[in-house]
């Protein structure tokens, strides 16, 4: 996992559906950035999008801002292909830039694992919270997501508090690498 602290690894990235190249600057929030590793198809994005759309939602206001990466490999995953991300991303509700990372290298730079994983950093683009949404999985505790994990470190940032010490590493699926 990134070391707490580390500044936010920059990328260029672009989103297939508007064609635009988004860099992290441009996303940069005023108060906080989250960045979110997501895709498609997996099961566990897929159950908590509602939740990652609410969040984005509320937090938006408070000078918070969102992007998801998609950094699976579309050829042995065709239904994260970028042409789908558009489609994907208009009807879940994502109010944030929804990124394709063909070559896997933000990913890398990141040290994402898996879908979902979640990044956020403080105004000054230093890393203060890395981890799960909250404890829901979609079978093995198909809970309400409430995405208490991230509230909290969004909380935490915004008050100008470090974000708890115990940072839950996420689970999902893990990201479809390309084979070397």
């Amino acid at each position: 996992m990134l070391p707490l602290g580390t500044l936010a690894p920059d990328f260029e990235l672009p989103e297939p559906g508007t064609g635009k190249n988004v860099r992290l600057n441009d996303i940069k929030g005023a108060r906080a950035t989250v960045v979110m590793f997501l895709c498609n198809h997996c099961p566990y994005v897929l159950y908590i999008n509602a939740e990652i759309v609410r969040i984005a939602q509320e937090y938006g206001p408070q000078g918070v801002q969102f992007a998801g990466i998609n950094s699976n490999d579309a050829e042995t995953h065709p239904d994260d292909a970028p042409e789908k991300m558009g489609p994907h991303a208009m009807a879940v509700g994502y109010t944030f830039p929804y990124l394709y990372d063909e070559t896997q290298a933000v990913a890398r730079q990141y040290d994402a694992a898996c879908t979902p994983d979640f990044y956020v950093f403080d105004a000054d683009l230093k890393l203060a919270y890395r981890g799960q949404l909250d404890g829901s999985r979609p079978k093995r505790n198909p809970v309400e997501p409430t995405g208490e994990d991230l509230r909290a470190a969004l909380d935490a940032v915004l008050s100008g508090q470090p974000a708890a010490e115990v940072q839950r590493p996420s689970g999902g699926c893990n990201i479809k690498w390309k084979e070397a």
